[in-house]
C-alpha cells in the first residue's frame, strides 16, 4: 500500500485555517468550485487563498479555452506564489489535446497539475512534455466508477506507466467515499484530494463496526426523540 498525502478540495479561507497539518498537505480549487462558493473576483480569491494557506502546495485552474491565454493564465497563477501549481485541463473544451501548452510551461518552469485525465491515452499524450518535472496527473478516479471503470485498476496502470517514466506524481480525484483514501494507496497514487466532508470522516478508520453500528442506531433514537414523533 502507497503512502499517500491528502490534499484538501475547494474549502472556504474558514476551513482552510482550521487544517490539521499533519494530516492535510496541500490544497486543490477549480472553477467549479470557485462559482459553489460564489467567488466573483477570480483572481482576488486566488491571492486571498495563498495568503491563508501558507507554504503549503496550492493548485489553482486557468480559465482560458485556448493556447495563447491557457498559457498567459498560467503564467498569471505561478507569480502569485511558489507553491502554485497550475492546473491545467487535460484538453480543451473541443476535446484536442492541451500537450503543447504542457510542454511550453514545463519549459518555463512553472510546476503544473495536469487535470481531468481519464485515461492512459491522454497521459502518453502530455508524458513527454513533462520532461523531469514533479508535475502532478490528477486521474478523475472517482468519474471512472460512476461510468462503471474499475477505477482501482485503471489508475494503478496509470500510476505504474507515469512512475515509471517521469518524476510526476499522480493524484486521486474526484473521491466519492472514504474508502477511496484506500483505493488511492492500493493503485499507488502519491496524493488524494477529498472535499471536507470526507476527510472529517477519515477517524472513522479507527472504530469497529460494532461501535460505528451502536452510533447510527443512538443517532436514529436520539432524532426521533428531538423531533418529538410519536406513533
Amino acid at each position: 500500500m502507497a503512502e499517500v498525502s491528502v490534499y484538501l478540495d475547494g474549502p472556504s479561507l474558514e476551513q482552510i485555517l482550521e487544517i490539521d497539518p499533519n494530516v492535510i498537505k496541500g490544497f486543490t480549487f477549480n472553477p467549479t468550485l470557485f462559482r459553489n462558493a460564489e467567488v466573483l473576483d477570480y483572481l482576488g480569491h486566488c491571492q486571498k487563498i495563498l495568503k491563508t494557506c501558507g507554504k503549503l502546495p496550492v493548485s489553482l485552474e486557468v480559465i482560458a479555452d485556448d493556447q495563447e491565454g491557457m498559457i498567459r493564465q498560467a503564467k498569471i497563477l505561478a507569480g502569485l506564489g511558489p507553491n502554485v501549481f497550475v492546473k491545467i485541463p487535460i484538453t480543451f473544451t473541443n476535446g484536442v489535446s492541451t500537450r503543447e501548452v504542457v510542454k511550453n510551461l514545463v519549459a518555463e518552469d512553472i510546476k503544473l497539475n495536469i487535470t481531468a485525465v481519464f485515461t492512459m491515452s491522454q497521459v502518453e499524450s502530455v508524458l513527454p512534455g513533462l520532461g523531469k518535472s514533479r508535475s502532478i496527473i490528477s486521474v478523475f478516479a472517482g468519474r471512472l466508477f460512476d461510468i462503471g471503470i474499475d477505477a482501482v485498476e485503471a489508475t494503478r496502470t496509470i500510476v505504474e506507466r507515469v512512475h515509471s517514466e517521469s518524476n510526476c506524481m499522480v493524484l486521486w480525484a474526484s473521491p466519492r467515499m472514504v474508502y477511496d483514501f484506500k483505493n488511492a494507496s492500493s493503485a499507488g497514487c502519491d496524493i488524494i484530494t477529498m472535499a471536507p466532508n470526507l476527510i472529517n470522516k477519515l477517524n472513522l478508520f479507527n472504530k469497529s463496526s460494532e461501535e460505528y453500528s451502536l452510533d447510527t442506531v443512538k443517532m436514529f433514537h436520539s432524532d426521533a426523540v428531538a423531533s418529538g414523533y410519536n406513533l
